[in-house]
């Protein structure tokens, strides 16, 4: 059984930072002691002093385009990026081509990742206004979650027949996560963009169309429905200050059946960035204020944010370059999130401890998924050296997703990735990768 030794880390894992060496032995991480003595010699012996050992990353909400998008990314690009980047699992969203709302389409994408992906995987099963009967056949063991769209969705996946989604809620035991914007008031404030401005409207105009007013219209609605129906809800991408207050911090995350996300563009961009990003920082939910990102950061600190994520959701550029009516929202990040997320360390905004909790323990506990979020005895060897001592500039060549884009690029952060481990196998290394192996689907403790 092939066996690695890292030694003299700084292991970051459930509020501490200690001293350790951590044995790995085929997929598991078998010890963790302050001296593990090795005189193997068929043991790797990996020197970590002076770099952080962190849980491998769990990002819950990745678009990576497979199948029918193929042009923008693939699960194999993107999860070479994401390993990169430092995350080690992900779960994708539905609104692909097809969309992911029959199980045979869902299992069509699983195959696809378990030939293909570098990471650990799973996906949604998207829900629509009529295929609730094909909902309910989801094994929870084996798939994420249920993913509805309650405002900007592509094709179908607009849930926004009220007595449809009561019965969603109502009918299932699984976890249901929801992008929250109201659709009425975007088009609303959309047709006023256009009769002023036509095509050529300003991007800075996106948050004011895709307003502070939809974004909370829509997740009170979803909220109040959970607690209605007793659903066990998870709120994507929040976006403003004033949704915040919809969420609690006073009860431990295991017994919370309403959590909260916020994505890395949230917590790093606000509106004084169109003006030199434009379109390319387009998302939704829209990009907004300080005041917003300063009142997201207070509740990610205070708890009532549950999660840090990305929304990877990447564009080719000619795509994202068209006027504002015509350019697509989204943008690649698992690259460079733990960077970014290490810069707000570095800044004093975030302990590295807090981030770990964020980025993956509470990933790992709100999805019930078995084995991963920590560095435990026994758990899958998922797990990242991180160098916080080094310097790196993001350009177009070291950049790995396939659209060649980031909207970090020319950013230098103080941070570098040196070693991604998925399932006890170095992936990553410095630049290389190991090709020949591949991740695992997830599988959850439901």
């Amino acid at each position: 059984m092939r066996r690695i030794l890292i030694k003299n880390a700084q292991l970051v894992n459930e509020g501490k930072i200690t001293t350790s060496d951590v044995l790995i032995a085929g997929k598991k991480i078998v010890k963790i002691e302050n001296n593990i003595s090795q005189t193997d010699a068929d043991i790797q012996i990996i020197d970590a002093e002076g770099k952080y050992l962190i849980p491998g990353i769990i990002d819950d909400q990745v678009h990576f385009r497979e199948p029918g998008l193929t042009h923008k990314a693939t699960i194999s690009s993107e999860s070479k990026a994401a390993v990169a980047g430092g995350i080690t699992s992900f779960i994708e969203m539905p609104n692909t081509s097809p969309q992911a709302t029959t199980q045979e389409l869902l299992e069509d994408k699983f195959e696809i990742a378990s030939n293909t992906s570098y990471a650990n995987y799973s996906f949604m099963f998207g829900g629509t206004n009529d295929n609730l009967e094909e909902l309910l056949k989801t094994d929870p063991k084996n798939v994420a979650a249920i993913k509805l769209f309650l405002g900007s969705s592509t094709g179908n996946m607009l849930v926004d027949n009220e007595e449809t989604l009561e019965k969603i809620f109502s009918s299932t035991k699984m976890l249901i996560a929801v992008h929250c914007e109201d659709e009425k008031t975007i088009q609303a404030n959309l047709a006023k963009a256009k009769a002023t401005y036509g095509d050529n409207i300003p991007v800075a105009m996106h948050p004011i169309i895709r307003s502070e007013e939809a974004c909370y219209i829509s997740s009170s609605k979803a909220i109040a429905l959970a607690k209605k129906t007793g659903a066990r809800l998870h709120v994507f991408h929040l976006s403003t200050a004033k949704e915040t207050a919809l969420f609690r911090n006073d009860i431990p995350l295991e017994e919370k059946q309403i959590t909260a996300e916020v994505c890395i563009h949230h917590l790093w961009f606000d509106d004084s960035y169109y003006t030199e990003k434009g379109t390319l920082i387009k998302w939704n939910p829209a990009v907004k204020t300080k005041q917003d990102k300063a009142g997201l950061w207070k509740a990610l600190l205070d708890d009532r944010i549950d999660v840090i994520a990305t929304d990877h959701a990447p564009h080719t550029l000619e795509e994202k370059t068209q006027v504002y009516t015509k350019a697509p929202s989204g943008g690649p990040l698992v690259q460079h999130a733990l960077l970014a997320m290490f810069q707000k360390v570095k800044e004093g905004k975030i302990t590295v401890e807090k981030m770990v909790e964020k980025m993956c323990h509470n990933p790992a506990k709100l999805f019930q998924i078995e084995k991963r979020g920590f560095i435990k005895e026994g758990y899958f060897a998922d797990l990242v050296l991180v160098d916080t001592n080094t310097s790196q500039q993001i350009t177009k060549k070291n950049i790995l997703y396939k659209c060649g884009w980031s909207p970090f690029e020319g950013e230098t952060f103080n941070t570098i990735i040196t070693h991604t481990f998925v399932n006890g196998n170095l992936i990553y290394h410095q630049g290389e990768f190991n090709e020949t192996l591949k991740g695992m689907r997830l599988t959850f403790s439901r």
